[in-house]
């Protein structure tokens, strides 16, 4: 497997409020990430790094800070169960949430997060999440047009945090010289 990222880009992309013990323990499941989903120009990964950092807190956050209770009984996130809310919080640098939505990443991974939900937290299911959604949800193409507000609007729904994506991104294009 090819590096197409480096810990000391990923911790200079980052910045000094970055976790670089986390950083450095993470970069081969980065690595990993970036080759199964093609991830693989400068462009596309300025992009996608620049949406995981925000989006996981500067990787100080593997899981939602709110405890999940707002997520309980929600029929659009398959939330049926008692508890489910709580057990299928949001968690890995783009967050799954919900127990349709961690179902069908059992199926992609073949791996159960129904019966051990915190493992999507923990590397290499932590980054791989954001690289299955990223795929899911066809983002190489937004990246490849070098849209962040389409980005955005795909993983958040709206343009929540605009400012601190645009600056990882900008540091992210400066890094890898795209």
């Amino acid at each position: 497997m090819a590096n197409l990222l480096t810990a000391d880009q990923l911790i200079q992309i980052a910045g000094a409020n970055a976790p670089h013990d986390r950083l450095r323990e993470l970069i081969s499941s980065v690595n990993q990430t970036l080759e199964r989903y093609q991830i693989n120009t400068a462009l596309r990964i300025a992009h996608f790094i620049a949406q995981v950092a925000h989006e996981s807190d500067c990787f100080n956050a593997m899981e939602e800070y709110a405890s999940g209770e707002d997520y309980e009984g929600r029929d659009d996130l398959g939330n049926t169960q008692p508890g489910d809310g709580v057990r299928f919080k949001g968690r890995g640098l783009i967050q799954l949430t919900g127990r349709s939505n961690y179902a069908a990443f059992t199926q992609a991974m073949n791996v159960d997060f129904i019966a051990q939900p915190t493992l999507v937290a923990q590397a290499p299911y932590a980054v791989l999440v954001a690289g299955w959604f990223w795929d899911k949800n066809q983002l190489n193409s937004l990246a490849d047009q070098d849209d962040l507000r389409a980005v955005t609007r795909t993983i958040n729904g709206g343009y929540n945090g605009l400012e601190d994506r645009e600056k990882y991104l900008q540091a992210a294009k400066r890094v890898l010289q795209c």
